[in-house]
């Protein structure tokens, strides 16, 4: 069965379903919305498990007397100058964590033993010019003057603009955080520092309700010819939570809300009917799932009258991280998305349960053990710990900065521990929108060969210059890899990004012609993509002519991959090429994860299983292998210390018209 691709889906799909007047019929006063338990209500902390409510109040005496670190402007001004965020973000994330534990600690506890340790880390992010990073920083200046015609001079932003608030990630995120403190603990708060409680409302308004109404435009909404990525649902999200739990203006709530979900349409209407994401898995949380925190606060907040849980697309986009699992830790990641992830499970899993799909809610249920079970902690480890304190365990480590996601981790789901953890590990899918195939030998096991290819273009999200590439992995884990993105520096993401290695096609499973690699922009894209589909076979077809630049001299470059179920199951890579001229020179490159033996037309590569054989012609190419050193801290996490890259380089005399054919098979 062959399949084309889709269209992107029509717009306004939440906007037209929720329209002002139902928002102001539907939505709960915020006086009156009770989403979770007060700090004040004791019975309903004091029924969390024992295990659980002893491990919440030793994450918040670690912070009891804690020197809250420093953020100078010097350390802000590190990623304009040299290019490093970390030093920054190290102690900007570690003020967040704290907070919520000592949070948390105190809502368990309830005897005010953590407050001024709370007020501490209040205060001190109320302090911070900017809830954002440096990578983010930029001037709103223009956005809020008055349409004179007369453009502001450009301003120095190596330091927060502070006159003009920007809203970016981490300020939302920071938002949310302090909205969710403000709920809980505002009764004991205001009985003794009520001004802690009127700063909060004071500086949220300030940072984000105003400066999100009044800027016509926020680059991170998108447009009409640039989608937005998972930037939108992530602040969204967060800028949705703050409103529900602090706006007291009925009127000025529901125009907020109408705002909030006229920009998550923007973000639907970049998404094909398949529900796939062009970031890839490693951003499912921040990309659907940050859409089903909007979707689910809306249900919430509307005693469940607002139900966005029936579209189609809604559900397709909750389906992409099962459909993308390779199997353990493992899923598939073209772009900057993460190989090995730890999804949040609990996520998944209710996010399975809210559209009815069970087996969206194994994935959950299986990524939460999972994690709970491979963690290396001490506290997963004491023998009279219980399977659901276990799993409650890993959502509190997994969710250190994030309230809106804990709470309902420590209310709602208490049936993880009796639900069914096994993995689908679907058999195949094709996603025909962003152009990804994924296949297995088997559904329901690991064991065997596991296939992903893909499309698609070289302006995606978080893009490589990829199109054409492909992974192979082998009872679980991958071997012909896709080596992902390393730490995040200021060239990630600016105009040298495609002079990081990692980006490059000559680091994908990619043909080099005439010496020449793929190149970033819209136009370099695939062409003529077909999945073909059976019990036999799964198959992409693609050419990759105009993935390349001209200089490349392609006439047609025709690649098909597929993975082909029988006695012994085996993946056949055909190139069938036509250029212009013989070119000077020709190579296919393979990225390898672990040591390659050579042999005459064969490459063993080592697994923890059985080797992985991939046979090639020894009378077309010659093989060489090369080692990579990895270096950066992030890739070294996924891959360790090392990987290869074997170059098949096309040996004289070479032809102007030909055919590349790869099997690789279990060995």
């Amino acid at each position: 069965m062959e399949y084309q691709r889709t269209p992107p889906v029509a717009k306004q799909v939440l906007s037209t379903l929720f329209p002002g007047e139902r928002l102001q019929e539907a939505l709960i006063a915020q006086s009156i919305w009770h989403p979770y338990p007060t700090a004040i209500e004791r019975t309903a902390w004091q029924a969390i498990p024992e295990n659980v409510q002893g491990y919440l109040i030793a994450r918040a005496e670690q912070y009891q007397g804690w020197t809250w670190p420093e953020l100078p402007a010097t350390l802000f001004l590190e990623f304009v100058r040299d290019g490093n965020r970390v030093h920054y973000e190290e102690r900007y994330f570690a003020r967040r964590q704290a907070l919520l534990a000592l949070v948390m600690g105190e809502c368990v506890q309830g005897q005010g033993r953590f407050l001024d340790e709370i007020v501490n880390g209040i205060w001190a992010i109320c302090e911070e010019s900017f809830w954002g990073l440096p990578a983010h920083n930029f001037s709103a200046r223009a956005a809020f003057l008055p349409a004179s015609g007369i453009s502001p001079s450009p301003l120095d932003i190596g330091l927060p603009d502070t006159a003009y608030r920007v809203i970016d990630l981490f300020a939302a995120e920071t938002g949310a955080l302090l909205a969710w403190t403000w709920y809980l603990l505002k009764e004991p708060l205001a009985q003794t520092l009520p001004v802690v409680v009127d700063r909060i409302g004071r500086e949220m308004r300030e940072r984000l309700l105003d400066p999100y109404s009044n800027v016509e435009y926020w680059q991170w909404m998108g447009s009409e010819t640039s989608p937005p990525n998972n930037w939108n649902p992530w602040i969204h999200s967060n800028l949705l939570a703050v409103t529900l739990l602090m706006e007291a203006d009925e009127q000025v709530s529901v125009q907020t809300v109408s705002r909030i979900l006229a920009g998550l349409d923007r973000f639907l209407a970049g998404y094909h009917a398949d529900g796939g994401c062009d970031e890839g898995p490693g951003y499912w949380d921040n990309a659907a799932g940050s859409l089903f925190d909007s979707l689910d606060l809306l249900y919430r907040a509307s005693g469940g009258s607002l139900d966005a849980f029936e579209i189609a697309l809604i559900q397709e986009m909750g389906r992409f991280i099962l459909r993308t699992h390779i199997g353990g830790p493992w899923y598939v990641n073209f772009a900057d998305a993460a190989a090995r992830l730890t999804p949040s499970g609990e996520l998944i899993y209710r996010y399975g349960k809210r559209i009815h799909d069970p087996l969206l809610m194994r994935q959950g249920a299986y990524s939460i053990r999972y994690a709970a079970t491979t963690a290396q902690t001490e506290h997963l480890n004491v023998a009279n710990v219980s399977d659901q304190d276990r799993l409650l365990f890993s959502s509190i480590d997994h969710y250190q900065r994030v309230p809106g996601r804990l709470l309902p981790a420590l209310f709602e789901v208490d049936s993880l521990a009796e639900a069914d953890a096994t993995a689908p590990l679907l058999r195949e899918t094709w996603l025909d929108g962003i152009e990804v195939l994924c296949a297995r030998e088997q559904a329901g096991t690991e064991r065997g060969l596991f296939l992903a290819a893909k499309g698609g273009h070289n302006a995606e999200s978080h893009n490589h210059n990829d199109i054409g590439t492909f992974l192979v992995a082998l009872d679980g884990e991958p071997v012909v890899l896709d080596v992902g993105v390393g730490i995040y520096t200021r060239k990630t993401f600016n105009e040298e990004r495609y002079t990081i290695w990692t980006m490059r096609s000559s680091y994908h499973n990619l043909p080099l012609i005439n010496g020449y690699e793929q190149q970033a922009g819209r136009k370099f894209q695939a062409r003529a993509v077909h999945s073909a589909l059976s019990e036999e076979q799964a198959e992409l077809s693609l050419d990759l002519t105009e993935a390349y630049p001209e200089q490349a001299d392609i006439l047609q470059w025709q690649r098909t991959l597929r993975l082909e179920r029988r006695d012994r199951a085996q993946i056949i890579l055909n190139d069938r090429y036509h250029l212009g001229a013989v070119p000077q020179t020709l190579a296919l490159h393979l990225m390898i994860r672990n040591a390659v033996e050579l042999e005459h037309g064969l490459l063993r590569c080592s697994t923890a299983t059985r080797p992985l054989e991939i046979s090639y012609d020894p009378q077309l190419f010659q093989a060489h292998v090369e080692r990579i050193e990895i270096t950066d801290a992030r890739i070294a996490a996924t891959w360790g210390r090392q990987i290869f890259r074997i170059i098949l380089a096309c040996q004289p005399p070479l032809q102007a018209k030909g055919e590349i054919r790869l099997v690789i098979r279990a060995g």
